[in-house]
């Protein structure tokens, strides 16, 4: 199975981009392509600027989705939405094919220092997204990032880390070729 992972965030110290890493553990019999939003940065998308022609990093995010078979992401919240950074990304691969997801399995995945972990973009993405190609299998939001999260030992919430397990074997049992 081909992966695309990636963080919704461009901080090099992105804690979204940490779970992903962590979850990618679970799938390392997998050809897995883990992302950076800093090599996708574009101008800011307007239509006059669209009217120049379309960024070539919106083609290559489109051509990476294309060529997996699932896509592994965690959102990370800024003002209860999406980051800037990726709704640019989004913004301009949508005005050149609505279905940015392309119909691929989707574990969608959000964290945050607060105790809601991202629920807000969550929610947002859980609704929008579908309507862009993304077929959400399976959702995880993880709270208090830095109380629930080790760099090395990934979820040591016993609780959290167990759903978020169940969930990535449901997430397997769903997109078995």
């Amino acid at each position: 199975m081909k992966i695309l992972a990636f963080a919704g965030s461009t901080s090099s110290t992105s804690i979204n981009r940490e779970l992903v890493k962590s979850v990618l553990k679970s799938f390392q019999d997998d050809e897995i392509n883990l992302i950076d939003l800093n090599d996708y940065d574009m101008p800011v998308f307007s239509v006059d600027r669209e009217k120049k022609g379309f960024p070539n990093e919106a083609h290559q995010f489109l051509k990476v989705i294309e060529e997996c078979d699932v896509i592994i992401c965690s959102l990370a919240e800024h003002n209860r939405s999406y980051s800037a950074a990726f709704k640019n990304v989004f913004d301009w691969a949508s005005r050149i094919n609505v279905k940015v997801f392309q119909n691929k399995p989707m574990l969608l995945m959000s964290t945050s220092p607060g105790g809601y972990g991202g629920g807000n973009v969550m929610n947002t993405a859980k609704t929008f997204f579908p309507q862009f190609g993304a077929d959400i299998k399976e959702t995880f939001s993880l709270p208090k990032f830095y109380e629930n999260f080790d760099t090395e030992s990934g979820i040591i919430n016993p609780e959290m880390r167990d759903e978020l397990n169940n969930k990535i074997e449901n997430f397997k049992q769903q997109t078995k070729s």
